[in-house]
């Protein structure tokens, strides 16, 4: 017998929970929820997929740095003097980097590549990629101030009834805001910001995003 997409994903979240303390499983289960409501407005048929990739991004958050750094180093992945100023973006490249190792049959594109920049973003993303980097700044679990105001910017607005044309622009509208507000706390912070963020920012003000 087959196995269905959805016990796929149940498996897979199991697997997931397994690893993760129950703050940060907590925090994923609703950005996998999140997704699948942003999915619903922008690609349903992407919906398996990026639940998926929602399960499986924040599967290295836990690590110190140094553990990071072993898994950049076994794994190939540059790092640099900003990285290791500010290493919280690191877990977005090294669980990117687990999927094809620990979970091959997740070992997708569209999965990677959404796990690999769901949080600094880049220039020219893809809609998914969009769509997780979005799911992970509002989910519901999320209660810090920028946080909640994104999430009521964005929702607030009604979505579900504008046109295509609209939505597009809600979303491109709603990612600027989301670099704004994070471009400024890294201000605030004296904390490096990572050049793929100003470099997605730049292009969604040139209106390419």
């Amino acid at each position: 017998m087959t196995e269905s997409g959805e016990e796929r994903l149940n498996r897979l979240r199991e697997t997931v929970r397994a690893r993760l303390s129950e703050k940060r499983c907590r925090h994923t289960l609703a950005v996998e929820d999140m997704v699948a409501r942003l999915c619903a407005l922008y690609c349903p048929e992407e919906t398996e997929r990026m639940r998926a990739a929602a399960l499986l991004h924040d599967i290295t958050k836990e690590l110190s740095v140094p553990e990071q750094v072993v898994l950049c180093h076994a794994y190939g992945i540059p790092i640099g003097e900003d990285d290791l100023l500010a290493p919280k973006t690191l877990h977005a490249r090294t669980a990117a980097a687990q999927i094809p190792v620990e979970y091959p049959e997740f070992d997708d594109p569209t999965i990677v590549s959404a796990v690999r920049w769901h949080t600094t973003g880049h220039a020219e993303m893809t809609l998914t990629e969009k769509l997780l980097y979005l799911a992970d700044y509002i989910d519901d679990s999320r209660t810090f101030r920028n946080c909640v105001i994104l999430r009521r910017y964005f929702w607030g607005a009604d979505p579900q009834s504008m046109t295509a044309q609209a939505r597009e622009a809600l979303l491109r509208d709603t990612l600027l805001l989301s670099y704004d507000m994070t471009v400024r706390d890294l201000i605030d912070e004296g904390t490096p910001v990572a050049v793929d963020t100003i470099e997605a920012r730049n292009e969604l003000l040139r209106g390419k995003g």
